[in-house]
């Protein structure tokens, strides 16, 4: 079949069979389909949009483009969380070692942050000696031995999703749903987990601004994930704001320490304890109300912080770094930022917040770019919150005086505030199964 009677079926409207998209998928990994044809079929695609058939078959092609992890070994217990990005999300840095000290197997590839959202690996990093690379076997083994392994995407996982990410980067057709399912959900199904639990965010800071925009999407991934044979459940969190009060790399590893030793509490607590107690429904196959417990119980009886500290251990990190490192650390430069009147926050850019710490070196605007691991912004005051004029806002740690007068600007024009407080905001808008 040719590639050119593939688009002119898709630009009309109809509907690829899975014969179509695999011939599709095979020839663009292997070089046969050249850019322009595959840069006409994606804009076809975003256009005329995908049936759940079609959806799942790319999905499926995508995942089996490159390796597939065997995880049979573990059974029903593995269980994997993906976000679909956020400014302060380092909910994976929590609910990993909450699953896993009840029990689950979470075997993990995550990746490096670009732009305004953070990278779970770059996090990682900022711990002294951890390693975020490893042999197959040797990652298997560790999560056989302690429940849990996190390192970076390696090898040949998913290859026509890497190309066709860059593809739609430079071609406008980044914002498919299609396309966005089958790039996400292609991932986790070549990862190999048995349960899946989506973080799919919505907000300023988050690719969806919606709620609406972002159930439409976790519905579509949920579709897919059982379709190819997953179990699988999406929350739809609120990201019009930063989660939690860290906004960094060696910051949200510190304060992801603080929720599990039971030492902070708020937005941040909330979304991991949801989101684990959904891990656990799935693997463990209980109620909500007994795995609600046994994630509170996990953070309050030190089970879950020890299982991080098991963690760092095992992937060479220093774990006495993880009970005494102090916010700003490392950093020469810590600059208040202070508000400028009386009144509410009543709104807040979480994705120019997302910019301003990419800014003071703790994000990158080029892939190639480095990460100073001690910058970032602890945030004092969020939406709702009363203050006064000459009020610290927030904080930033940096290593460049000069980014951080810009960062510092940066902030303050993510904020509004005003005279009367905000009406109050829901921090899970839904949960689909």
């Amino acid at each position: 079949m040719r590639i050119y009677d593939i688009i002119l079926k898709k630009r009309n409207g109809g509907t690829l069979t899975k014969e179509e998209i695999a011939c599709f998928i095979d020839g663009y990994v292997n070089g046969s389909v050249p850019d322009y044809q595959a840069a006409a079929l994606c804009m076809a695609i975003f256009f005329r949009g995908m049936t759940d058939a079609e959806t799942a078959a790319l999905t499926d092609c995508m995942a089996r483009s490159g390796d597939m992890i065997d995880l049979s070994r573990f059974g029903g217990l593995t269980v994997d969380k993906h976000s679909t990005g956020g400014v302060g999300d380092k909910t994976t840095l929590i609910v990993a070692p909450i699953v896993a000290a009840l029990g689950g197997k979470v075997a993990k590839m995550s990746g490096r942050g670009l732009g305004h959202t953070g990278g779970t690996v770059d996090k990682l990093e900022s711990i002294p000696g951890m390693r975020v690379t490893m042999e197959r076997e040797a990652f298997l083994r560790q999560v056989e031995a302690i429940g849990i392994a996190v390192i970076g995407q390696s090898g040949n996982l998913t290859p026509a999703d890497k190309k066709l990410y860059a593809l739609r980067d430079v071609t406008a057709t980044v914002d498919s749903i299609p396309l966005i399912t089958s790039s996400v959900m292609s991932k986790k199904i070549a990862a190999g987990s048995k349960n899946i639990v989506l973080d799919v965010k919505a907000g300023s800071g988050a690719f969806m601004k919606t709620p609406d925009d972002a159930r439409l999407l976790a519905r579509n991934m949920v579709a897919i994930g059982k379709a190819c044979g997953r179990n699988i459940t999406a929350l739809i969190t609120d990201m019009s704001r930063p989660l939690g009060t860290a906004v960094g790399n060696a910051i949200e590893v510190i304060e992801a320490a603080e929720v599990l030793r039971g030492a902070s509490k708020g937005d941040l607590y909330d979304v991991c304890a949801a989101l684990a107690t959904e891990m656990t429904m799935l693997f463990a196959g209980v109620p909500r109300a007994v795995a609600e417990k046994q994630v509170a119980d996990a953070i309050e009886s030190g089970a879950a912080f020890e299982k991080m500290k098991e963690w760092v251990c095992a992937q060479g990190g220093d774990t006495a770094w993880l009970e005494s490192a102090k916010y700003g650390d490392g950093a020469a430069f810590a600059v208040p930022v202070l508000s400028p009147s009386d009144g509410f926050i009543t709104s807040m850019n979480a994705e120019a917040i997302g910019a301003a710490a990419v800014i003071l070196g703790a994000g990158r605007s080029k892939k190639e770019d480095a990460i100073d691991h001690s910058a970032g912004i602890i945030v004092k005051e969020k939406t709702g919150g009363a203050v006064k004029k000459g009020q610290v806002l927030a904080c930033l740690y940096t290593n460049n005086a000069a980014s951080a007068q810009q960062a510092k600007q940066r902030y303050l024009d993510a904020l509004t505030i005003g005279p009367q407080a905000p009406e109050k905001t829901e921090l899970i808008f839904d949960i689909i199964r």
